[in-house]
């Protein structure tokens, strides 16, 4: 069943107001009046509705029924990756977003190949929010989860540490290991967030710097990870532990 977003605002009278991008996958899609479609407004509800009304710019639906979705987990984890070369952002927005991510934040850090000039980086979030839109669209979120680029790795850390569980993975070895550190605060944790580094790693200094933001310096094990693969492997441990796959 075609699911889309439609923001709340649009829902209303018992119809779904559809347009823009929507509405020309809907006409791709060659959507008649009569059919079922499904409408996510975006904060976790979503409506099945039969189009009432097709083929033009702005289409409509009719409500018929409305649901939570289904699709969001339990607990809120927000992904911080420090920027990475190439497309490999694109793609770790994709799979977090697949895998329940409520948002996917980049931030700069003192090995990362990649420094994108402000300019390039608005064209870059503009293109990773779109990504996670399709990604939110294709999994069945209920929310399209927030993407975007910290000023500063200092701004990251002290934003990523006011979760509840907040783990900072590092290559070098940390003071506790993922497993043990989710066994032990996973069962009433509603927020936690999971920070990971760059293809060359994180510096010593950064490392001490999360730790004294309140961060747990945290070890996946014994294998280095590449930095597209981190991010997924903490997000997968952080659903799995918590009930969430």
């Amino acid at each position: 069943m075609a699911r889309f977003f439609v923001a709340a605002s649009n829902i209303f009278g018992g119809v779904a107001y559809i347009s823009g991008r929507d509405a020309e996958h809907m006409r791709v899609l060659r959507l008649r009046e009569g059919e079922i479609v499904v409408v996510c407004d975006g904060k976790g509800t979503d409506y099945k509705c039969r189009v009432s009304k097709a083929g033009g710019a702005d289409m409509e639906a009719e409500i018929i029924g409305s649901e939570p979705s289904a699709g969001e987990p339990t607990v809120s984890c927000r992904v911080y990756a420090a920027f990475p070369k190439g497309d490999k952002a694109e793609t770790i927005v994709q799979k977090c977003v697949e895998l329940g991510a409520s948002a996917v934040v980049f931030f700069p850090s003192e090995r990362c190949v990649s420094k994108p000039s402000a300019a390039a980086l608005i064209k870059k979030t503009e293109r990773w929010r779109l990504i996670a839109e399709e990604a939110a669209k294709q999994s069945g979120r209920g929310v399209i989860p927030e993407v975007s680029a910290a000023a500063s790795f200092e701004a990251a850390i002290s934003e990523a540490a006011r979760a509840e569980l907040c783990m900072f993975f590092y290559e070098g070895g940390g003071d506790i290991s993922i497993k043990d550190a989710l066994a032990v605060k996973c069962a009433d944790i509603k927020t936690v967030s999971v920070i990971t580094g760059p293809e060359g790693g994180f510096e010593p200094c950064e490392v001490e710097a999360a730790r004294e933001a309140g961060a747990l310096v945290t070890s996946m094990g014994s294998r280095i990870l590449r930095c597209e693969t981190a991010p997924l492997c903490a997000l997968t441990s952080v659903m799995l532990m918590t009930g969430n796959l």
